[in-house]
């Protein structure tokens, strides 16, 4: 028993080659199928009995076996049947004599033989028939080959993937930092803007120390109600600095006929009087943050039943707001004694707004204030601890407004630092006075 492998490397190895195991006692067949398979470029290994080419099986891979039918001892369909069990996926093609049918038969049964060639072959037919068997093979290999590729490919897309979130996460990280910074511009900047606004409202107030914190008052109750509506925050803060500014028309106006109730105004003073919505919208109207309110502030004179001026507006063609604002100024302007000449108690000026309902104010308005007026007075939104100047620290919070003699110095929410706090104790050591100071607790 003699096993011999012989790869040929008279030519380089194509890109598919395959390696092709040829079993027969007879030494010339051998020689003659290796030159034949010499130009397929296809490795050629040899044993001379099917023991010889199972111990090849054992130490090579082997994708054809050609085995001749008649050897000693085992025979070629014996030989190809226990192939089988281990190697089942090896083509497998039979040499046969014309007088072994019956045996190739059952090679063909029990072995599962690809094609069987009748001995002698002819060359070109063998050859085709070999590139056939290995047919399968070719393509299991390009399989293969494709296979790693793929997965080579899958592996690059899953780090590029893997990469592309992870820059993801962190620039979406970096927006999201970048939006809460901007958000906190954004409230910085609107608290600057209305406390800028409280102390110009403040400014004006002072012409008149009857009025003083008037506008203040007016706007909060206005801010309340316009919440009791749920109106959007956009249309609540409208309405709030229009409360705050809806006397700035009022600048242009003597003292003498500010400090005059409006009862005790002959025709020719209520008509300049009335003059002041006008041209306090015009004052605002080219600030395109206070176009809203400016409308507002000129439309406060409106009256639901149509009767009020500058355009005689009435009921839905009045701006919400200003429906607001008429209701909340009159209420204010009731309980100082500036419409009547004397101050109302608060729960006469409440029946003298109720009694306006559907003339002089919208209904609506009307039950939302009075839904308003009905809460505890004073009754602060958050909680709140009144202290000494010499107690305020760094980083406190104003739970409302700083007032000293009824001028704003700081508004509400301002959060305190070491140079405000040093001014506060300066300014009552100047004033003499101690200011009431309301700070926010958690």
């Amino acid at each position: 028993m003699q096993a011999s492998i012989h790869p040929e490397t008279a030519e380089p190895p194509v890109e598919h080659g395959f390696t092709v195991l040829c079993v027969d006692d007879e030494v010339n067949i051998l020689a003659a199928l290796r030159r034949l398979l010499r130009k397929t470029g296809h490795t050629v290994l040899t044993a001379e009995s099917g023991a010889a080419g199972l111990l090849i099986l054992a130490q090579e891979k082997v994708d054809l076996i050609i085995s001749d039918m008649r050897m000693p001892e085992m025979t070629g369909a014996e030989f190809l049947a226990s192939t089988l069990d281990y190697w089942p996926d090896t083509a497998r093609i039979l040499l046969t004599g014309y007088a072994d049918i019956h045996s190739t038969i059952d090679a063909i049964n029990k072995a599962r033989i690809n094609r069987y060639v009748s001995k002698p072959w002819d060359d070109e037919e063998m050859l085709r028939i070999v590139d056939e068997a290995l047919a399968i093979k070719r393509l299991e290999k390009e399989k293969a080959q494709l296979n790693i590729v793929v997965i080579r490919q899958n592996e690059e897309l899953q780090k590029l993937n893997n990469s592309l979130e992870s820059q993801v996460k962190v620039r979406t990280a970096e927006l999201e930092l970048t939006m809460l910074e901007l958000n906190e511009v954004h409230e910085k900047l609107k608290k600057g803007f209305i406390t800028s606004i409280r102390v110009f409202a403040n400014l004006m107030e002072m012409r008149a120390d009857k009025l003083a914190g008037h506008a203040r008052v007016i706007a909060d109750l206005a801010r309340q109600i316009a919440r009791q509506l749920k109106l959007a925050e956009a249309e609540v803060q409208d309405t709030f600095i229009a409360g705050l500014l809806h006397s700035i028309g009022k600048i242009g106006l003597p003292d003498s006929l500010l400090a005059k109730p409006y009862v005790e105004m002959n025709l020719q003073e209520r008509n300049v009087y009335g003059t002041y919505p006008s041209k306090g919208h015009a004052a605002l109207m080219a600030l395109e943050q206070l176009q809203n309110a400016s409308q507002i502030i000129r439309s406060q004179h409106e009256r639901y039943d149509g009767l009020g001026f500058p355009d005689k507006l009435g009921a839905a063609e009045i701006p919400l707001g200003a429906r607001i604002l008429s209701l909340c100024r009159d209420f204010e302007a009731l309980q100082a004694g500036f419409l009547t000449g004397k101050p109302m108690p608060r729960h006469e000026a409440i029946s003298n707004i109720e009694s306006g309902s559907g003339k002089r104010y919208d209904p609506k308005i009307v039950e939302a204030f009075c839904s308003v007026v009905a809460k505890p007075e004073n009754t602060p939104d958050i909680k709140e601890l009144r202290i000494k100047s010499k107690d305020l620290k760094p980083l406190m919070i104003l739970a409302r407004d700083l007032i000293a003699s009824g001028v704003m110095l700081l508004a509400k929410d301002h959060v305190l630092d070491e140079r405000l706090v040093n001014h506060i104790r300066a300014f009552e050591l100047a004033d003499s006075s101690s200011l009431d100071i309301y700070i926010q607790v958690k």
